[in-house]
């Protein structure tokens, strides 16, 4: 079934490894300043993804939205429907933990959430949506080669933005939550449950403990970092 309801392109439009960042700008400036010969696929509802060459290898990317319905909507199809076998989010985060600072790379292990996503899988238990293991050590590695400073740990997957009391967010931190976002626990359950691969690799763009943030500008151009490790991580994986 292509093209879907939010996607039109045709299966062997998308390359088995798919970057997806939630700003659809994001996107074009992986395509435009990190691709050889990029070519828009999709343009639904300005959701845009491409796809291009890495140092050789095919790699595509294309927005994912924001929040885990949009994610759970692009990530579904394009591991059902358009044959890609691995996704790697790369977004933004806000930090939660006090040994983070602002434009840290972080590698999401798993996703603690505070979403009703997951639970549709499982009746009567709790769903613990984790990255795989492959990739994550493939971007790991990656990182060590590159000399990227990482940290790997659990991320909060969060329904909420503007929360009325900040501090129950900052409390999953206590949990050892690295920082907070709003996709990853819905890429990777559905990830799991269709057999395929997902990892989360974030930048942090603001700090809740310390108020310090990056602007709108800087969020969709300066995550040169993370956006290069996804990269190498790919072309590791083809």
């Amino acid at each position: 079934m292509t093209p879907t309801p939010h996607i039109h392109a045709a299966a062997k439009d998308f390359a088995p490894t798919v970057l997806m960042p939630g700003d659809p700008l994001r996107a074009r400036f992986i395509a435009e300043n990190f691709l050889s010969d990029a070519v828009l696929v999709n343009n639904v509802r300005g959701v845009q993804g491409y796809t291009g060459t890495f140092e050789g290898c095919p790699v595509s990317v294309m927005a994912s939205g924001m929040g885990m319905p949009s994610m759970g909507i692009y990530s579904y199809e394009l591991f059902h429907f358009f044959g890609v076998e691995n996704i790697i989010r790369v977004g933004s985060a806000g930090a939660i933990s006090p040994n983070l600072q602002v434009r840290d790379v972080i590698l999401a292990l798993g996703a603690h959430t505070d979403s009703s996503y997951p639970s549709q899988f499982i009746q009567g238990g709790t769903v613990a949506p984790t990255a795989d293991y492959t990739l994550l050590r493939t971007a790991a590695d990656a990182a060590a080669r590159l000399q990227m400073p990482i940290s790997v740990g659990n991320v909060l997957s969060s329904d909420v933005f503007y929360r009325p009391d900040p501090g129950d967010t900052v409390a999953w931190g206590k949990v050892g939550a690295l920082a907070v976002e709003m996709e990853t626990a819905a890429l990777y359950v559905n990830a799991a449950v269709a057999g395929k691969r997902a990892l989360t690799v974030l930048t942090v763009s603001d700090h809740l403990l310390t108020g310090e943030a990056l602007d709108a500008q800087a969020r969709q151009t300066s995550f040169t970092d993370m956006i290069r490790l996804a990269l190498h991580t790919a072309k590791e994986m083809a």
